[in-house]
Formats: C-alpha cells, structure tokens, sequence
C-alpha cells in the first residue's frame, strides 16, 4: 500500500490516518528510512504503509517496550 501526503502531515498524522493510531508513526518511518528526517511534509510524497500485524498495535514507542 501506499500514501501520498497532504501539505502539513506529518508521520503522526498520517499514522493515525492510515492505521487510526499515531502511535504507529514509528513503522511509518521504519518503511520510509529515506524520509526519516522529514518533519513535516509536503503535498505529493508517496510513502509506504504496511498491513498492522498483532504485534505491531504501536502501543508503546519501540525504545519504551522494554521497561
């Protein structure tokens, strides 16, 4: 799948508005590394989304799961 980006989204917005959670952003930019440092995007960049698996509910950010 993918997502061309709106003026002003940003990987939480986008999150919340592929996967209806922006605490997904992390496997939005685990698949797009060449946009990593991207803040806020402009209108017209394709990125790429994958299917949530269980695993990824994207409840807590990757460096928080293990505390």
């Amino acid at each position: 799948m993918a997502y061309t980006t709106v003026s002003g989204d940003t990987f939480d917005k986008i999150a919340k508005k592929v996967y209806g959670d922006e605490y997904c952003a992390d496997i939005l930019m685990q698949a797009n590394p060449e946009q990593i440092m991207t803040f806020c995007f402009d209108s017209g960049v394709v990125l790429k989304t994958s299917e949530l698996t269980e695993e990824q509910s994207g409840s807590l950010p990757p460096w928080k799961e293990n505390e």
